[in-house]
């Protein structure tokens, strides 16, 4: 028997283990013994002499266990203990227990040091929903019977959503691309053909790609893969034709070597999907996620995702909006160069590869930056600045059918045809509508844009130079020549593979050219993007000629790459952060500028009431790099309260996005494309890719007292009272 007097032994398990350890075939507490009976007192002893310090013996089995020093455990038997909890406390019968359940929330569990005889009560919505998920994931690994620590229901909640994003969101959201997997990742959601099927497209560049898929659809005839030659050159018309077959597009590979046959062969390098419905590599959902890999001490995976990029800028010309074949014309807001320098910090003292893998990540950021950003359709000679601005024809394939319905049904009908007829007729250039091709222009914009969708953009997005996008390719500008100077001794060699428009083998690039290129852009987002009398930067509409008026939250990401002056970003500070920040921190656009919403109107994901992730990181690392570390330390307690009283009152929900005008279910989204990371039963395995990095990013602002408040669900307003005015507490707008 175990003494608790005693340290725990050396084999007994973490009790804020990973599942796969906790509840795994290794776990001690599996083979059926005793190891963990605590040793149980009578209530009956005699008295013990003043002069002897030895005690007796007890005479019988007391009712209760022994006071121990270790955290009570409960001895459970899963499946019974599963059903009885969610006929009792499910009484919605979402597979969840939540603040909305109406059951006593209160539950009894007999503990080990009885052999389970005595019970004590689990109550409260949190540890009895904790207690759901630990049940899920005990079945999930096979298990009948588990001794549970207690320590593992009442958890602090900071410190359980940190440790679940940790040890298994990122795993979850894990994927590879390659012949294990081929039939899995095939499968697209977003494929509304009649007979979908894996398909996976092989750019020319990569012939051993091809080889090495053609002999898995060989070797595994059942998986019906089909893998198709990309073409040479991709065009809007090749890209349209390849809707009818829509299909995965290869990415990086490493060269193995198989351990059965000894020959090499090739296997997927890993990287992270969002989530939720979407199931591929994606372009700046996987920025964001590498904030949180970094914090989490797993670079590999962030670097693995800078070397995907670097090999579709290589194939497809750009960084892609995801791996799929109807995105190849479209890009997403640009990244690369700092997640591939954050990346190099992390492992330039380890890793002997660590110069050759910045400069691949340079060279290829340099590529995409001539040939798609300031090259025609995208960039706008008249003022120097950017737009997006994608190629393409007809109707995105990958909305649900039902999406533009209301868009096409009257252009259906005055060409007198079927709907399906008339999608086909005009998708091929058999009908003619300028005013369809005009909204579709703008629709594929704002897809690009990452902020889809949104009446900040809706149907002007693609004349617009954006504040967002002209930032980022500043911050571009800024790491090359920084890259340049520091690492390459002023002075990079662009090989052929890299070399775009005049550029011939061999060219030089050296960091004058690019602190020129960064000048002239802050000189004309000076010009055309800042608004003195509001203190703000603005998206300019580069055909009407004419500043926007929407205030959009990307205006701090002027101060994210360093463009905003010491006195811009005061301003900004001043007067924009007023009108940004919110109960559960900044919201994507003030409610003055989404206007009026009802049945004709209705609400757009990336406007008012609604946060993203992104926003706040990048308005966090904005402000810090400016010095204004109280905003940012509030502005991220904001954030990750909201989204830890979700995790508490909601069976440990983490979603795409919030309502971050409200602190009760703010994981309820009344959009257009609802809200990704709700579907699932039990328990949550992933998160949502950006929202978890957002957590673990965000708690690195926040000293240990802020952590250890955040932890017992202390609001902002009262924390800042308690710290004695510490932290101011600006005046918020009424939702």
């Amino acid at each position: 028997m175990s003494s608790p007097l005693k340290p725990r032994s050396s084999i007994d398990i973490d009790p804020f283990s990973a599942p796969e350890i906790y509840y795994g075939n290794d776990a001690v507490y599996k083979n059926g013994s005793n190891h963990f009976r605590t040793r149980t007192y009578s209530t009956n002893t005699r008295a013990i002499p003043d002069i002897t310090f030895e005690p007796r013996k007890p005479q019988r089995r007391g009712s209760h266990d022994e006071v121990s020093l270790y955290p009570r455990r409960f001895l459970v038997n899963v499946d019974s203990t599963l059903a009885h909890l969610a006929k009792q406390e499910d009484t919605d019968n979402n597979w969840q227990i939540t603040i909305e359940d109406t059951g006593p929330k209160v539950l009894s569990l007999g503990t080990v040091g009885s052999n389970g005889i005595n019970r004590f009560d689990i109550r409260g919505t949190y540890m009895l929903s904790n207690l759901l998920q630990e049940l899920h994931l005990a079945k999930d690994h096979g298990r009948n019977q588990i001794i549970l620590d207690e320590s593992r229901l009442n958890e602090n909640p900071t410190n359980r959503l940190a440790r679940l994003i940790k040890d298994s969101f990122w795993s979850g959201l894990t994927r590879v691309i390659d012949g294990s997997v081929i039939e899995i990742a095939g499968k697209d959601p977003k494929d509304w053909t009649d007979d979908p099927m894996p398909r996976i497209y092989v750019p020319v560049g990569a012939p051993e790609q091809h080889a090495y898929y053609t002999k898995v659809a060989k070797d595994r005839p059942e998986i019906r893969l089909e893998v198709c030659w990309l073409p040479k050159e991709i065009t809007p018309e090749k890209v349209r034709d390849m809707n009818a077959k829509p299909g995965l597009l290869a990415i990086a590979m490493d060269e193995t070597v198989d351990p059965v046959t000894g020959e090499k062969t090739l296997k997927g390098k890993p990287f992270v999907v969002p989530g939720g419905r979407f199931n591929e590599l994606y372009g700046w959902d996987s920025y964001m996620e590498s904030l949180g890999l970094i914090a989490n001490g797993k670079v590999h995976l962030a670097k693995s995702m800078v070397e995907h990029f670097c090999f579709c800028i290589k194939h497809y010309g750009k960084i892609l909006n995801a791996t799929r074949s109807y995105y190849l014309c479209r890009s997403q807001p640009p990244f690369l160069t700092d997640m591939a320098m954050r990346v190099y910090d992390e492992i330039q003292a380890h890793d002997p590869g660590a110069k050759e893998f910045l400069r691949t990540a340079i060279l290829a950021a340099i590529k995409e930056y001539n040939s798609v950003w300031m090259a025609h359709p995208r960039y706008d000679p008249a003022t120097g600045l950017s737009r997006y601005r994608p190629q393409g024809l007809g109707v995105p394939p990958e909305t649900e059918a039902t999406h533009f319905t209301h868009i096409l049904e009257p252009y259906a009908k005055k060409n007198n045809m079927t709907f399906d007829e008339f999608v086909q007729a005009y998708n091929h250039g058999k009908v003619h509508e300028p005013e369809l091709d005009e909204y579709f222009l703008h629709d594929r914009a704002v897809r690009e844009s990452g902020h889809d969708t949104s009446y900040r953009l809706e149907r002007v997005c693609a004349n617009l130079a954006t504040i967002d996008l002209n930032s980022l390719l500043y911050k571009y500008e800024k790491d090359i020549a920084k890259a340049i100077q520091r690492f390459f001794g002023n002075k990079l060699e662009i090989p052929e593979e890299f070399c775009v428009g005049e550029m011939v083998p061999n060219h030089i690039e050296t960091s004058s050219m690019w602190d020129r290129k960064a000048k002239r852009r802050k000189m004309a987002m000076d010009k055309y993007m800042w608004n003195e009398k509001k203190g703000m930067f603005f998206d300019y509409d580069t055909v009407k000629k004419e500043q926007c008026t929407y205030e959009t939250c990307t205006t701090f990401w002027s101060m994210w790459s360093g463009v905003a002056t010491p006195s811009q970003a005061a301003r900004l500070v001043n007067d924009a952060l007023p009108k940004f920040e919110v109960l559960g921190g900044l919201v994507s656009g003030t409610k003055e500028s989404r206007g009026e919403i009802g049945l004709e109107r209705p609400n757009r994901q990336w406007d008012y009431p609604y946060g993203w992730a992104p926003q706040q990181m990048l308005a966090w690392t904005a402000l810090d790099r400016y010095g204004y570390h109280e905003e940012v330390s509030r502005l991220a307690y904001r954030w990750l309260f909201m989204m830890t009283k979700a995790f508490v009152d909601f069976n440990g929900v983490v979603v795409e996005k919030y309502d971050v005008t409200h602190v009760i279910a703010p994981h309820r989204v009344d959009a257009e494309y609802g809200n990704q990371g709700l579907d699932f039963k039990g328990v949550a395995k992933e998160g949502f890719g950006w929202v978890n990095a957002s957590y673990v990013f965000g708690l690195q602002f926040m000293n240990e007292h802020m952590q250890r408040a955040l932890g017992t669900l202390t609001p902002w307003e009262q924390y800042a009272r308690a710290t004695n005015g510490v932290h101011a507490i600006p005046e918020l707008p009424s939702p």
